[in-house]
């Protein structure tokens, strides 16, 4: 018999079925005594005297088939050399399993199917690596074999959960009234923070598209057009460096409204979360607790605090800003601060771990920190001497220290202050546990409009150069742009920015205003921006959104650490597709027909 023939064989036994394909997960009561097919990929093979036991899996779930000598001898002829990972065709009969058989971890584990026929449709290779159990082979590995790495059951059930979040999102808006438009791939390059991927265009020689890193001049531009309500589940592109919750390519939920105010848009997504967690078994109720930036700053030390850790940071720069102690004085005197963060039950933290702290915090520009503790009914500065005691119980005061307890101070300038002492609030939170599992949800509003840069000696926009500034602020927008505040709005999960938004600007000459804040002169304004300026000039209504960064929202309801774990075909962290080997150079002939010439690598 030929190779190819002994693949296809087959089983022939007494009785028939319908051919007619069912999923191993689907088996049931209802199905005990019938007929069925299964055609899957052998999950687990196990032998008995004879007697062979496969679990056969596919995308509906697991179900086990026993194929005995004495009742098809054909069958177990057609499948004695089926291994993991090959895929099988079974034609048996269900049967229940014996009650001390049942496998209560799998849904179908009170049946098994009986074989009476079967064949192999097709061998699999030795694997490089287990599909089964924990994973141990390299994430380089796992992506190199990315189709195998989706059999497992946990980026299976991520896709399931992906596709789950998708669909509801859509029936959700559509219930809301929101009509799903589709924008252009290929579009203009209007940068608008990251680097543009761009694709040369063969008929305009030396010209670009750039494909987008967001639809948002588009989805203005459908406002203009009376859309009114729009959502789009998008591919977005920005050529950034990576992180574990970053790809060059991503998908998010973009919504744009038309006739509305923040709490207009706040209410539309938070209606939509309420939909979207219970399929990952969590109940979410809005309203969702507000805090402006100038708040969460001053409280977490950054603009996504994660509320699952209790801890908050006290500013104690009046209390300690004129003491005795140099470092102190010197910090309030030069227009920093003097921030703590009181850790309950901490006191006896070691040198060592004090050290580490202070590693952390400098890391983020302070200069290290410093211990306030109660212990033996009495306070201890770290540094002996430095400060009196009236100053010692001032500061335990306002820190709320109890014994045992122990506070970290950090003096510097405020942000880095804030920034050191908002890094270590979560690890401390845990270790001394002060952590609240579960899920909490903050809505972080009132960003500033502009932050001055220093590399590029101009204002650049904390958002995006559309946002629209606070009304009480317009005055401050001559006077001083970077104490004005704008109508954006994060929400927060567990410290990570789920989803961002803004009320846009829809006056053209404010727009231009914010231009020129931002060092965009008319005519570059009318260069990379004109047909988004000449449309706010026909009639546009007041107008606000937000875009739900898609791949982060399934990794934080699925548990996840990172967004390669649901993503289907994910690039690494250099941006390189192992699987496919993407990007790879391109015929220099291709090159030639699109004008363009690679220059040779400088070796040196």
């Amino acid at each position: 018999m030929s190779k190819d023939a002994g693949l296809m064989e087959r089983s022939q036994e007494q009785g028939t079925v319908a051919r007619k394909r069912r999923g191993a997960g689907t088996i049931g009561e209802a199905d005990v005594g019938a007929r069925v097919l299964l055609q899957a990929w052998v999950r687990r093979r196990r032998d008995h005297g004879g007697v062979t036991f496969l679990d056969l899996r596919d995308s509906s779930g697991t179900v086990q088939v026993v194929v005995r000598p004495e009742q098809s001898p054909g069958a177990v002829a057609a499948l004695d050399r089926a291994r993991l990972e090959w895929v099988v065709e079974i034609e048996g009969e269900v049967a229940r399993r014996s009650p001390e058989t049942v496998n209560r971890k799998m849904p179908t584990g009170a049946f098994e199917v009986v074989a009476s026929a079967g064949r192999i449709l097709a061998r699999c290779e030795p694997l490089p690596f287990n599909l089964e159990g924990p994973v141990e082979a390299s994430e380089e590995t796992r992506l190199r074999f990315r189709y195998l790495d989706l059999r497992r059951e946990e980026l299976a059930r991520n896709l399931r959960l992906r596709h789950q979040v998708v669909m509801e999102t859509l029936r959700y808006f559509d219930q809301e009234g929101f009509l799903h438009v589709e924008t252009p791939i290929l579009t203009r390059s209007t940068p608008e923070g990251a680097r543009d991927y761009l694709v040369p265009s063969r008929v305009h020689r030396g010209s670009f598209f750039a494909l987008p890193q967001s639809p948002q001049l588009f989805k203005q531009i459908l406002m203009v057009s009376g859309v009114e309500r729009y959502v789009q589940i998008c591919r977005c592109f920005r050529d950034e460096d990576l992180r574990a919750d970053r790809q060059p390519e991503f998908s998010q939920i973009d919504v744009e409204m038309s006739f509305v105010d923040r709490d207009d848009v706040m209410a539309v997504m938070e209606g939509l979360t309420k939909r979207l967690f219970p399929l990952a078994g969590v109940e979410v109720e809005p309203p969702f607790p507000r805090c402006t930036h100038s708040e969460v700053m001053a409280r977490y030390g950054v603009d996504k605090p994660d509320l699952r850790a209790e801890l908050e940071l006290e500013d104690l720069t009046s209390e300690l800003g004129s003491s005795g102690f140099r470092a102190f004085r010197q910090s309030a005197e030069e227009g920093g601060a003097i921030l703590g963060l009181a850790v309950p039950g901490a006191a006896a933290a070691s040198r060592r771990e004090v050290d580490e702290w202070a590693e952390q915090a400098r890391a983020h520009g302070a200069a290290g920190v410093l211990t306030l503790r109660r212990r033996d009914g009495a306070l201890q500065f770290q540094v002996k001497d430095a400060l009196t005691a009236g100053e010692l119980e001032t500061a335990g005061a306002r820190l709320g220290l109890a014994e045992g307890d122990l506070a970290v101070l950090v003096a510097a300038p405020r942000a880095r202050a804030a920034a050191a002492l908002g890094e270590l609030r979560v690890p401390l939170a845990r270790k001394y546990g002060h952590f609240r599992e579960g899920y909490r949800l903050l809505w972080v509003t009132d960003f500033p409009l502009v932050e001055w840069s220093p590399d590029e000696g101009r204002f650049a926009a904390v958002h995006h150069p559309f946002t629209h500034p606070h009304p009480d602020d317009l005055a401050l927008l001559d006077s001083d742009p970077a104490a004005a505040r704008s109508l954006a709005y994060d929400i927060v999960l567990n410290g990570v920015e789920l989803a961002g938004g803004s009320i846009r600007i829809h006056d053209p000459e404010l727009q231009e205003r914010v231009f020129r804040i931002l060092g965009i002169s008319a005519s570059e304004a009318r260069e990379r921006f004109g047909f988004l300026l000449d449309a706010l000039r026909y009639g546009a209504p007041p107008h606000g959104g937000f875009a739900v960064g898609l791949d982060r929202l399934v990794m934080l309801l699925a548990g996840g650490a990172s967004i390669r774990e649901v993503i289907a075909f994910p690039k690494t962290a250099s941006a390189v597709c192992l699987m496919t080997q993407a990007p790879s150079p391109v015929d220099p002939e291709k090159l030639s027909e699109l004008g363009i010439r690679v220059p040779p690598r400088n070796r040196e």
